[in-house]
């Protein structure tokens, strides 16, 4: 018995040493020979493993240094892999591993140029038997892992595809799955760390099922490099990443238990900074911070949800280039095609692979992607803007932008609401606010608008007109309405405001029409069917108007010619209804002059106020007209009546009163047809203009008060009647000429004219005056004092007055006021002493003007009064080069090129000086000047009435000996 059992126990130790030897030694050494034979005969590179271990008891598996690749370039390997069998896989059936461990991986994932993977070429496979793969079973193998752990991993990524290439190393891969199994229902917990290029890392954490397919868990990548993947997008966009770093987190869920079903849950992206230029390296974005939180896709829904998105301070570039596209148009479209996505590919053995399905005719026609934008809020963006169409660039500048988003939705059945707050240029800003829907197109806005800059509008105007916008401030209170676009459905309603509107003749360098502010209140306008505005307030207008010697108008002359218009078939829509409530202006003024006559007449009328009533196309109620004003700060005049603006020969009913104009100022005119000068008078008129259905009935009646005539004028153009006389006998006994003109006839008959019907009427009334004498009395005022007061002395080349002058006329207004009876007649005078110093006030002026149009187009504050201007003096030479050419209109001799900057500059001063010096408009100005002050002194501070000084016309004369000059005053009386 006990021999017995010592064998057994004998033959159990010798198994035992025979199955640890087999075990231990024999198997290992075994495995690991095939294992080097199977690489040395399937690799196409060096590969090797370098020990292998099996614990016969424990069933433990380890292997040590696998390396597949040339020494130093080592593609696939790791430094340890262990295993451990559990023997309930003899009953449990299933395979059971306790533990699959592996240290240190390495893997090398590179392509080619022609897109080959290296680990496809690193092994020579024999063809799979295909009738073996028809015929196995398609269920999986039943596994179970008790717990999977990849520590140290180490990934080199490099794909030559690209133009440039693409290559990345996470050095830190860390992996731990538990209890992964492929039996049904049976979940997998699963951890994943990676550290990547640049600082990156990736974090994984949740469940994996493989059968059905699923897992659920979270996914974060922190410090993502875009740079290292931004070739795939540059070789589709010709964009250049300068920075680019994100942070992404999110829950998921994903099924294919039935199909596709992929959900994010709590979705965050950051994006900070990123920045991106175009081929040429100029900047297109560039962007602070992007924030996008509360998210969630859902792929069966097809719907994005982005609850909350934040960012800050973005610039951004955009173009109209010189051929109308926009640079962002040319990036997208110099985008290579995509190629197609189902044709065959093949593997590198040249083995045919099957082609990738086609997408879902199905899926392709459903329900579009549904993005909805819960919450957006972008501050401080900025968008550069620049048109290269105009001849002249325009750039624009909007920003901070600030931009508010809420409930956007992308199938657009919904309103959703929006706050946009940007500024325009350098001092602009609008405001929206409001609601938009995509589908039906609707829209509901409020717009405000503050101080937006109208030059931006000149290059627009430049190829139509030769007009300069010097300033101008758009400002507004819309509500916009927009209730469909095909047809286009549209109604604005508030009110607008231009201030400050300033435009510039550009052939003559002169003002042209300007005003302080206009307002539209009550702006009601409909697309397509109607204009309402309640109110139209002018305040401060003020427009020039100029007939030229060729009988031509300063208007006519800025119109560029067009090319004339393509024959457009399509027809005429319906006119708009245009209906102005009222249209009321302040302290307008407007500049008149002919300067087709000799010598050239100019006026100016001021402090013109009044309204127009209400005008509508749509009727033919004439529109009542009320306006008052002055020429030439003492002559009243009144506008008052009918009118239709827009059918003026229907219905017309006007009478104008001018009042104690200056008939100085029509000297011109008189020289022109009458053939003399006036010395003196003033004229009262009374027109009054009816028209019914095209038939004019006109009654003017014309009152002349002291009426003199001055010298004769040779004039081709004047009545040959000896006007003096007639003059003389149509003054009634208190001085005064009366005239009725009345005038009748049809407006539509293309024959008839007002002018010469008044001419003739005129005529005939100087013939029946042919023998008038004409008579002038004048006397001497004594003041009381030795000082004389018959002359007025001012300083050579200044119309103001000195202290003497000043005593010498408070003297004066004692004795006038001591005498009512009694009228002065003040006679502006220049000297040719007066030459050399308007010629340097002159020139000063067209500095300090020329300056001020160099300050406006850059866009810099002035003063009102541009004789308020400092010029710098570096800046002086370069003007006079341009005051030279424009005054003198010609280039500088070329022998002044070889005298320094001193000797040219002084030489261009002395020309440009003795060119107004010998200017007699100067001299005459000069002298009309120095009367109005005269005038104006005598009315202001002696407290004389206006209407008892008269202003004779001037006249050149010698300076006295101290080099002062004397304007002449003449008494006269009613």
């Amino acid at each position: 018995m006990l021999k017995g059992l010592t064998r057994a126990v004998s033959a159990l130790l010798i198994a035992l040493t025979l199955y640890s030897l087999l075990g231990f030694l024999i198997l290992p050494g075994i495995a690991l020979r095939i294992a080097n034979q199977q690489l040395a005969q399937y690799a196409t590179v060096p590969a090797s493993l370098q020990r292998l271990q099996l614990n016969p008891f424990s069933l433990e598996l380890s292997a040590w240094g696998l390396s597949i690749g040339a020494p130093g370039e080592e593609q696939l390997g790791f430094q340890r892999l262990y295993t451990n069998l559990q023997l309930d896989s003899l009953w449990g059936g299933a395979l059971h591993l306790a533990a699959i461990e592996l240290d240190k991986p390495n893997s090398q994932l590179l392509f080619d140029k022609q897109g080959r993977l290296n680990l496809t070429q690193l092994f020579k496979l024999p063809a799979s038997d295909q009738a073996e793969h028809e015929t196995a079973n398609s269920e999986p193998f039943p596994l179970r892992i008790g717990r999977i752990a990849l520590s140290q991993g180490n990934l080199h990524f490099q794909d030559l595809r690209p133009s440039e290439a693409i290559e990345f190393l996470y050095d830190d891969l860390n992996i731990e799955l538990f209890n992964l199994s492929t039996l049904p229902e049976d979940n997998a917990e699963l951890t994943l760390a990676a550290t990547g290029p640049g600082g990156g890392r990736i974090d994984w954490s949740g469940n994996l099922s493989l059968v059905p397919l699923s897992s659920s868990g979270t996914l974060k990548v922190s410090d993502g490099q875009l740079k290292a993947i931004w070739p795939y997008v540059r070789d589709a966009l010709p964009l250049t990443l300068q920075e680019g770093a994100f942070t992404f987190s999110s829950d998921y869920q994903l099924s294919l238990t039935e199909s596709t079903q992929v959900q994010l849950d709590n979705l965050q992206l950051q994006l900070a900074p990123f920045a991106i230029n175009d081929s040429a390296g100029q900047p297109l974005v560039k962007l602070a911070s992007l924030e996008v939180s509360e998210s969630s896709l859902d792929l069966l829904k097809q719907q994005v949800v982005i609850g909350k998105v934040r960012s800050q301070q973005l610039h951004a570039w955009a173009s109209r280039e010189s051929d109308g596209q926009l640079n962002w148009q040319k990036l997208l479209a110099s985008a290579p095609a995509s190629p197609a996505t189902n044709a065959p590919a093949t593997a590198p053995d040249g083995v045919e692979l099957p082609a990738e399905p086609a997408s879902d005719p199905a899926t392709a026609a459903g329900k579009p992607w549904q993005v909805l934008l819960r919450d957006v809020q972008l501050r401080d963006y900025r968008l550069h803007l620049a048109d290269q169409l105009p001849e002249q660039d325009v750039a624009l500048e909007l920003g901070p932008l600030n931009l508010d988003l809420q409930d956007f939705d992308s199938l657009g059945t919904r309103p959703f609401s929006l706050k946009l707050d940007t500024g325009v240029g350098k001092s602009g800003q609008v405001q929206a606010t409001g609601q938009v829907q995509l589908s039906p197109t609707t829209a509901n806005l409020k717009v405000v608008s503050r101080d937006i800059d109208l030059r931006l509008a000149q290059a627009y105007l430049s190829p139509f007109v030769q007009v300069e916008l010097r300033s101008g401030l758009l400002g507004s209170d819309l509500a916009v309405e927009l209730n469909s676009t095909e047809p286009l459905a549209l109604s604005i309603a508030g009110s607008a405001q231009i201030s400050q509107l300033h435009s510039l003749d550009t052939l003559k360098q002169r003002d042209l029409l300007r005003w302080q502010q206009l307002d539209l209140q009550g702006l009601n306008y409909r697309h397509g069917e109607r204009l309402q505005i309640d109110k139209v307030l002018l305040s401060q207008p003020y427009a020039r108007f100029i007939i030229n010697e060729d009988l031509s108008t300063n208007l006519s002359e800025l119109l560029i010619p067009q090319p004339p218009a393509t024959d457009n078939t399509t027809p005429a829509a319906p006119p708009l209804a245009i209906n102005i409530g009222e249209i009321a202006f302040k302290d307008g003024s407007a500049n008149f002059a002919d300067f087709s006559l000799t010598p050239n007449f100019a006026t100016a009328i001021q402090q013109m106020n009044g309204r127009i009533g209400t005008l509508d196309s749509q009727t033919q109620k004439p529109a009542g007209v009320d306006i008052t004003g002055k020429v030439d700060r003492y002559a009243p005049v009144s506008i008052k009546g009918q009118l239709n603006p827009f059918d003026p020969l229907d219905s017309l009913d006007i009478h104008t009163l001018f009042k104690q104009v200056e008939l100085t100022t029509l000297t011109p005119y008189s020289g022109k047809f009458a053939g003399f000068r006036i010395r003196k008078g003033r004229l009262n008129l009374d027109l009054h203009y009816r028209i019914s259905k095209g038939q004019l009935n006109a009654e003017n009646s014309v009152v002349v008060e002291q009426l003199q005539l001055g010298e004769k004028v040779d004039s081709p153009n004047a009545v040959d009647l000896p006007i003096r006389l007639a003059v003389a006998l149509l003054k009634d006994t208190e001085g005064k000429i009366a005239i009725n003109l009345p005038v009748k006839g049809d407006l539509n008959n293309p024959e008839f004219s007002v002018m010469p019907i008044v001419w003739q009427t005129l005529r005939n009334l100087v013939l029946r005056a042919a023998q008038a004498p004409f008579k002038f009395i004048g006397g001497l005022v004594s003041g009381g004092s030795d000082v004389d007061l018959s002359n007025v002395p001012f300083a050579a080349g200044s119309s103001e007055l000195e202290a003497s002058a000043q005593s010498t006329l408070d003297i004066l207004a004692n004795a006038l006021k001591e005498r009512p009876a009694l009228r002065l007649e003040v006679e502006g005078v220049s000297a040719d002493s007066d030459g050399p110093l308007l010629a340097e006030q002159r020139l000063q002026r067209e500095f300090q003007n020329t300056w001020q149009r160099i300050l406006q187009r850059r866009g810099e504050s002035v003063p009102a009064d541009t004789s308020l201007l400092v010029v710098p003096e570096d800046e002086q030479g370069a003007l006079l080069e341009g005051i030279y050419r424009a005054r003198l209109k010609q280039q500088p001799p070329p022998e002044w090129r070889e005298l320094d900057d001193e000797q040219r500059s002084a030489q261009l001063r002395a020309a440009v000086l003795q060119s107004w010096a010998q200017s007699s408009l100067l001299q005459r100005q000069l002298a009309q000047a120095r009367a109005a002050s005269i005038k104006d002194y005598l009315v202001d501070r002696g407290g004389l009435a206006g209407e008892r000084i008269y202003l004779l016309d001037v006249k050149l004369t010698e300076a006295q000996a101290d080099g002062s000059v004397l304007s002449a005053l003449h008494l006269d009386s009613e």
